[in-house]
């Protein structure tokens, strides 16, 4: 309990040495909170805030549970933690140095060259932390973290600004800790990241803010399904009014005779080291195209072409008579005011009209947040009003680059249909670059894949069925995806199983039959 009306945080996780276990539930739900108790750095205070219990009290509330054993070696200091933070954005103004220097630095077990081999951060090692991005924050992070010697290893959101393949491949790394017997914690809104991350589940449900609730554990699938429904049997519990479920899309051919809003040729864009192709495409009235593909390839640097704020060198320039909205990756929270005059000043009239309230400020939540100012808000909040007043603008085209980090399941789900309902109405188009294939899954008529090699080259080709388009991109990076027979979601296969290697012979990388679990 954080104060007399402040959050409670019921029951807590039973994690097994040996075992990922993962924590799935919304922002402000606890799941943070977990990992800080697991880590020592907050005591469980049993609900009293006001007259704190010591360590042999919190000892003996846990007894006959593993949780005694594990909080008396906590108390005694028997018990080394490793922990990677949530907003690894924030790294470089504590850490400063060369990636090698700084790894070297917490290198306790000697595993500093598989680790870097691992995670792919060779060609990173003599560079600034300073200068990194996101993604290769969030790698050093996980590295910093792996390759500390400790008893428990706790991940907040592991997968934030990490591309599709960089997800699995961190969770591989992640999962060989296993193998040394410690403790993993995982909190993670990526369910497909999750899935192929963990062995186990907790769900965490309450109220945001208020209350949240730690579930009993249950194996992956059973949990995340449990999450889908949002109902738990084994608890009797039912947390969400309604299930969350995937329709299989039938592979469209509507958006090719669409009445195309606009059209662009084929283009190129050199930089000093970094060469961009585009090949031609059209974009239909009220279509989302979903963009896909790993970081460093100019997915970023396309939707800056389409909003002329970069010129091609060759070929055909878009010729844009169009007024575009564009929400970048990275979101700055400089802006001195309140979340409500951002909104209006860029909703205008509209800020008032009830089409506003039920379209944007409903769905994305933010009625709460209008008389907060812009600079406290929270990552996820900050991201879902950046959002909000991307769409607030009345344009033809809308940018978002990458909408869902930060976000929660339910949150993305929403900012999904937001951006569809908004698109739909206004008869406009978006261009989407997200990470998640669930959100992508959820939201795009078409994707478009970009190739190439992260920092090098990079060719996008031209809008394709969903289908066709995770197939060209999952072929490239080698993973598989089959269905799960009862809520749908896109599940990642085990290397190598049967089913892996079947989907492979078949070429059918992103399986829309529902397929039989093994």
């Amino acid at each position: 309990r954080y104060g007399v009306n402040a959050f409670k945080l019921y029951r807590l996780p039973t994690p097994m040495p040996g075992e990922v276990l993962g924590l799935l539930g919304k922002n402000g739900i606890g799941k943070s909170t977990v990992l800080k108790i697991f880590s020592g750095k907050i005591k469980p205070n049993l609900g009293s805030c006001l007259d704190p219990p010591d360590w042999p009290e919190i000892i003996r509330h846990f007894r006959g549970s593993t949780l005694q054993e594990y909080f008396k070696k906590l108390s005694e200091g028997r018990v080394k933690v490793a922990y990677k933070p949530q907003y690894v954005d924030k790294i470089p103004r504590v850490v400063k140095g060369e990636v090698k220097e700084v790894l070297e630095k917490v290198d306790e077990k000697g595993v500093l060259d598989e680790v870097v081999d691992g995670l792919n951060l060779k060609h990173i090692l003599d560079r600034e932390i300073s200068i990194l991005s996101g993604g290769e924050l969030q790698r050093v992070a996980i590295a910093a973290a792996m390759c500390r010697k400790a008893d428990v290893y706790l991940f907040d959101e592991p997968s934030s600004y990490l591309d599709v393949k960089q997800r699995l491949i961190a969770a591989k790394a992640i999962r060989t800790l296993v193998k040394e017997g410690a403790i993993v914690l995982v909190a993670e809104h990526d369910l497909a990241t999750l899935d192929y991350l963990s062995d186990k589940i907790c769900i965490l449900y309450g109220e945001p803010g208020v209350y949240g609730v730690v579930s009993n554990v249950h194996g992956v699938r059973v949990g995340i399904n449990h999450y889908m429904e949002g109902y738990i049997p084994d608890e009797n519990v039912r947390f969400r009014s309604f299930p969350i479920h995937f329709k299989v899309k039938t592979p469209t051919s509507s958006w090719a005779t669409a009445e195309p809003l606009f059209e662009w040729g084929e283009m190129e864009k050199r930089y000093e080291k970094f060469t961009l192709k585009v090949h031609e495409g059209k974009v239909g009235k009220g279509e989302v195209i979903g963009i896909l593909g790993a970081n460093g390839v100019g997915k970023t640097t396309f939707i800056k072409l389409l909003a002329g704020v970069e010129k091609p060198d060759s070929g055909k320039k878009p010729e844009i008579g169009l007024t575009v909205s564009y929400k970048p990756q990275y979101i700055s929270s400089e802006y001195e005011g309140r979340v409500g005059e951002l909104l209006k000043s860029v909703a205008k009239d509209e800020f008032a009209s009830s089409w506003y309230t039920t379209e944007i400020l409903t769905p994305l939540n933010i009625s709460s947040l209008l008389e907060k100012q812009v600079s406290d808000l929270s990552g996820g909040e900050l991201q879902r009003v950046a959002i909000a007043a991307c769409l607030s603008r009345k344009a033809d085209l809308y940018l978002l680059d990458e909408p869902s980090a930060y976000l929660d399941v339910e949150e993305r789900l929403n900012m999904a249909r937001t951006i569809r309902r908004v698109v739909e109405s206004r008869g406009s188009s978006a261009f989407v670059v997200e990470h998640d294939v669930f959100a992508l899954d959820f939201i795009a008529d078409r994707l478009m894949v970009f190739t190439g090699e992260p920092g090098v080259k990079g060719i996008g080709y031209s809008p394709t069925s969903l289908r066709d388009g995770m197939n060209t991109f999952l072929k490239e990076i080698g993973v598989t995806f089959r269905r799960d027979p009862t809520t749908y979601r896109p599940r990642v296969n085990k290397e190598g199983s049967k089913l892996d290697r079947l989907q492979k012979e078949m070429n059918e990388y992103f399986y829309t039959a529902v397929s039989e679990e093994e």
